[in-house]
């Protein structure tokens, strides 16, 4: 089974490593992690620094959000007519009316 490391770490690991007091090697050995996934998730996070700054970056999570809580709307109704839907069919059926 691969071991699953949370973002907290991750970014902790890659916050130790950036502040170049350490050795790749000598954090990764610190944290249990292979110096090549901590490398990798260095490289991660320098590469999406330009956009987490950027005009673009802010611009994109707000029409991720925006397309989310849109989503997130659009199943709460369908969830509420599936219900209202399944209700009347238990009334067509007779289930309603039975004794418990």
């Amino acid at each position: 089974m691969r071991k699953q490391y949370t973002a907290e770490l991750k970014a902790q690991v890659v916050r130790e490593v950036l502040r170049e007091e350490k050795t790749l090697g000598q954090v990764a050995s610190e944290y249990g992690v292979h110096p090549h996934q901590v490398a990798q998730w260095r490289d991660k996070v320098l590469a999406g620094l330009p956009e987490l700054l950027s005009r673009k970056g802010e611009d994109k999570r707000a029409a991720q959000a925006t397309t989310h809580e849109k989503q997130v709307h659009e199943l709460y109704a369908e969830i509420g007519r599936l219900t209202t839907e399944l209700a009347w069919l238990k009334k067509k059926a007779g289930y309603l009316d039975q004794p418990k």
